[in-house]
């Protein structure tokens, strides 16, 4: 029975179900079920998740027969559910009482694709999907390069908010030093690739395999790759093997196949086995983990597979993580790891989503120019009274942090670029807080001009003690430049996209089409363009 609900629409594969259950109930059978034995049931057929089947409630007592095939029947019918990290936004602070803010930097972008992903196929993303910070550093701006030697440039800039005439932006930028992928140390990388059931998609292995072939053409010849998979069990399919050995890398990852449950775990020890094996000393050394993240055998706990890659980081191998697939992607999982590996996260909805991941934007994934990137601002009470930090929920550090250098942060790739936003509002403006009665705003004694004091700590990519850059914040404020626009319309659309509405005020998503529209610019990869289509798409799925 089990083989022709392949062929049934999702309602009538329930229907066909829930017939088996009451058969089952009521001792009965067809007579091609009773004509062969219970383990030759063609179960296997469904592709079954344990992962899933364990948290199904299961109905009334049936044949164990009966409920192997009503368990893969609901997995193969199942809803998406996919895993998130809901955070709440960043709340408003008053200049007076803490006016201090410190992160650390993030480089990811996988939120901007993933959110790209719902949108193409036509539904909302859900909100723990969205990461306002992820989505504005999705896109290239216009930074200024370091002219002191140190690994980045940094810049600011203050203009008028587009969703609060009483309130004004500040856009702080970060831009590292880019590099040519010829002129990068020899690299180590471990393919580490999900070949479990749930990879068996069109949005899974095979894209993955499409993917990683993009990397190969990228490779040197003092450049190693090494490839594991893991399914029920992990293995090795290539030990450490050079670059120029194209075709027998290739055919590698031709050989490909998905089925199985997934241990996930297991797989990571292995592809860390490998990289020591391969190591490079002073060298690029990364594990690529290709997956949809969802782990159900061996250690499949969070906080454990999260602290597997910290230790292991200390190696001098970090971890990068590459997500793919639908409905069961564990999002939360692979945003984690890769921070805690010391690496970057994407998600890869597409071919041309890989391409810019791992050829236009190699150097920066796999080439670290600086590490434990902390950003810290202070404002001035004297020029602001209030302010709100625009997503960076997950990357929040204490004021004590930024000078411990014991404590982790983010890690720089040459040529990327960091976007932070702050919404303030200006002494003397209505703000979101009630004033208070006995406040008082302290002397700024020759200083009344600055509006904040901008900060970066980071250290060497070769190690050693941290650095701090220290730039004072103009209170100039003028005509907002496409760059300040085009990231201030992909601030509002995630706040749009959570729906709160709290702080965007009036304004609507035809004003966020609008506001980017107006600042695409120079758009020579369509990216901006793409994103006023997106936003388009979203005004059309609003209720």
């Amino acid at each position: 029975m089990s083989r022709h609900l392949l062929f049934l629409r999702p309602a009538a594969q329930g229907f066909a179900v829930t017939l088996l259950v009451a058969l089952a109930g009521c001792g009965l059978s067809s007579s091609r079920d009773a004509a062969k034995p219970a383990e030759a049931a063609p179960v296997a057929e469904l592709k079954s998740e344990p992962a899933l089947v364990k948290r199904m409630a299961m109905p009334a007592p049936m044949t164990s027969r009966l409920r192997g095939q009503e368990s893969a029947a609901m997995d193969y019918v199942s809803e998406p559910r996919e895993q998130y990290e809901n955070l709440p936004d960043n709340p408003v602070h008053s200049v007076a009482q803490t006016p201090v803010s410190t992160f650390s930097v993030d480089v990811d972008t996988g939120s901007y694709a993933n959110v790209r992903r719902f949108l193409n196929q036509g539904s909302l993303p859900p909100e723990g999907a969205v990461r306002l910070e992820e989505m504005v550093n999705y896109f290239p701006y216009n930074y200024a390069l370091p002219t002191d030697g140190s690994p980045f440039g940094v810049t600011s800039e203050v203009a008028a908010t587009p969703w609060n005439p009483r309130t004004k932006l500040l856009r702080i930028g970060i831009k590292a030093s880019d590099r040519a992928v010829a002129d990068l140390a020899p690299a180590n990388l471990v393919f580490l690739v999900d070949v479990s059931g749930s990879m068996d998609r069109r949005e899974g292995l095979p894209l993955v395999k499409s993917t990683l072939k993009l990397l190969v053409d990228q490779l040197r010849d003092q450049d190693r790759v090494s490839l594991v998979v893991y399914a029920g069990e992990s293995r090795v399919v290539l030990k450490p093997t050079s670059g120029r050995d194209k075709v027998k890398i290739r055919n590698a990852i031709d050989q490909l196949t998905a089925g199985g449950s997934t241990a996930g775990a297991s797989g990571i020890e292995l592809a860390y086995q490998m990289a020591r094996e391969g190591f490079i000393d002073k060298g690029i050394n990364r594990i690529l983990l290709a997956t949809d993240g969802d782990f159900n055998v061996g250690i499949s706990d969070f906080d454990s597979l999260k602290q597997m890659a910290v230790d292991q980081r200390k190696s001098g191998v970090s971890l990068t993580t590459l997500g793919f697939g639908v409905d069961n992607y564990n999002e939360h999982l692979m945003e984690q790891l890769a921070d805690a590996g010391d690496g970057n996260y994407a998600y890869i909805d597409n071919l041309r989503e890989a391409r810019k991941v791992l050829v236009d934007q190699l150097s920066s994934t796999l080439a670290v120019v600086a590490r434990d990137v902390k950003l810290q601002v202070e404002f001035n009470p004297a020029q602001v009274s209030e302010y709100r930090l625009l997503g960076y929920e997950n990357r929040a550090l204490k004021r004590e942090d930024f000078n411990n250098d014991k404590v982790d942060a983010g890690e720089m790739g040459a040529g990327h670029t960091v976007t932070a936003l702050y919404e303030i509002v200006p002494k003397g403006e209505k703000g979101w807080l009630e004033p208070l009665r006995y406040a008082s705003v302290p002397a700024v004694d020759g200083k009344s001009a600055e509006l904040a004091m901008l900060r970066v700590r980071y250290k060497p990519a070769a190690g050693g003690e941290s650095r701090m850059i220290e730039r004072p914040v103009s209170n100039t404020s003028g005509k907002a430049s496409e760059d300040l626009r085009f990231s201030a319309a992909v601030a509002a659309f995630a706040q749009q996209l959570k729906g709160d509405g709290r702080y965007t005020g009036s304004m609507n998503l035809q004003d966020t089409a609008a506001l980017a529209r107006s600042a695409r610019g120079d758009d020579p990869f369509g990216l901006r363009n793409e994103f006023v289509q997106l936003v388009e798409l979203a005004q059309s799925l609003k209720p």
